[in-house]
């Protein structure tokens, strides 16, 4: 990987997370070599001229996602490549492949767990044996609850010296939708994919499911918590979250993890305190039902795309900007003992924290990786929390994100 001619390639560069990672790279990339890749050059070359003079040395490389021999020639010039080019299961399993030939670490920022579940059973295993890190989840879907979970309950096995056997987490956001990401959610529902998101354990190993998988089944009713002091709502996003931190989980090694085997993990949606929270988080759980029921309907989802932002576009600058997201959680021995942990940011977090998250996964992909947990020999399918670990949280921490407790 030494003589590759870059570090880091963003793919769909000229989209609109993608032309936010490059004005992020322009920003932050130092010395790190660099490139622009997609299908378009002309937009390649507007977006690059965009993010200003810190862009001006960044490569080009021409790709369509369907061209192989072009993905191959890619992923053969770097040593990571960072994918912000949805829906995935369009437009990201050739990419994918591509990498794991070429022994090419990868990122993205997919939500889309029954992709995530089919380049598991494609690739895991070549990926593993290579020490090729093939890292979905990347953004907003699924760092804070991945790392967050990570972070409390490696608290909790230094202060008690038990491993960690409970963890929920209470997310609080505002922040607007790109078209990117509607557009994953509605070529999961019309590729009849909607059923494997039912599944708490769809990205586990296989005979790594619980017995009872009864604690572990997604909440679909609003409640008060006593911990968090406040009412809690079902999260939209806990199908995808809780499905990576328990592939975490049992990705684990069975000594010297802090989690305890099948450790429970849950979270929701902040609603409030008192009779106005409690009436949101009914509101909340009724709507998220309703959500749901709508994806199955076709008029709906074609509702939708007429009313929401297409594929490339999202929210304004400014709205960008204004928005924020904090991820409170609470990680728990067997014992009882409680650790507090958050990981918070300023801006939108589908947009500019999704950015950030990505963009500095990538950057420690490209770095030493012998730094990174497991060393250089690990690979596979990962998740954030086994590819990247605890220094990636203390990367978020040093880029300005609210990380608690920072890991020693």
């Amino acid at each position: 990987m030494t003589k590759r001619t870059y570090d880091v390639v963003l793919f769909g560069a000229s989209g609109f997370v993608g032309r936010q990672t490059v004005a992020w790279f322009a920003q932050h990339a130092g010395r790190l070599r660099w490139a622009l890749a997609g299908r378009d050059e002309a937009k390649l070359r507007t977006a690059r001229s965009a993010a200003g003079p810190g862009a001006a040395k960044a490569g080009l490389i021409v790709a369509d996602a369907a061209d192989e021999p072009a993905l191959a020639a890619l992923a053969a010039q770097t040593r990571v490549v960072l994918s912000t080019a949805g829906p995935f299961a369009l437009y990201g399993s050739a990419l994918v492949a591509a990498c794991v030939e070429q022994r090419t670490h990868y990122c993205d920022i997919t939500g889309e767990t029954p992709w995530v579940r089919a380049m598991i059973d494609r690739h895991h295993d070549r990926a593993a044996e290579d020490g090729t890190r093939i890292v979905p989840c990347c953004g907003f879907d699924s760092v804070p609850s991945d790392i967050g979970a990570l972070l409390v309950a490696d608290a909790v096995r230094r202060n008690s010296g038990q491993r960690c056997a409970r963890v929920k987490a209470c997310h609080s956001m505002r922040g607007g939708v790109n078209g990117g990401t509607l557009a994953s959610l509605l070529n999961i529902a019309e590729s009849g994919a909607l059923e494997q998101l039912a599944d708490p354990f769809l990205l586990n190993p296989p005979g790594t499911a619980p017995t009872d998988q009864s604690p572990h089944a997604d909440p679909l009713a609003p409640r008060h918590d006593s911990d968090f002091d406040v009412w809690l709502a079902p999260f939209v996003m806990a199908a995808i979250n809780t499905r990576i931190v328990r592939r975490s989980v049992a990705l684990a090694p069975q000594r010297g993890s802090a989690y305890a085997p099948c450790m429970v993990y849950q979270e929701y949606l902040r609603a409030g305190r008192g009779p106005i929270g409690a009436a949101l988080a009914i509101g909340m759980a009724g709507g998220i039902g309703v959500g749901i029921m709508g994806l199955r309907s076709a008029a709906w989802r074609t509702a939708m795309r007429k009313l929401m932002p297409a594929p490339g576009k999202g929210p304004s600058e400014r709205s960008m900007d204004g928005g924020s997201f904090c991820c409170e959680l609470i990680g728990e021995s067997a014992d009882g003992t409680q650790v507090r942990g958050r990981i918070a940011g300023r801006g939108d977090p589908g947009n500019r924290a999704t950015t950030l998250f990505v963009c500095e996964a990538a950057v420690a992909l490209a770095g030493d990786v012998r730094k990174l947990p497991g060393g250089a020999r690990r690979g596979g399918v990962l998740t954030p929390a086994r590819a990247l670990g605890l220094a990636y949280a203390r990367r978020l921490a040093a880029a300005g994100m609210t990380v608690e407790p920072l890991p020693a």
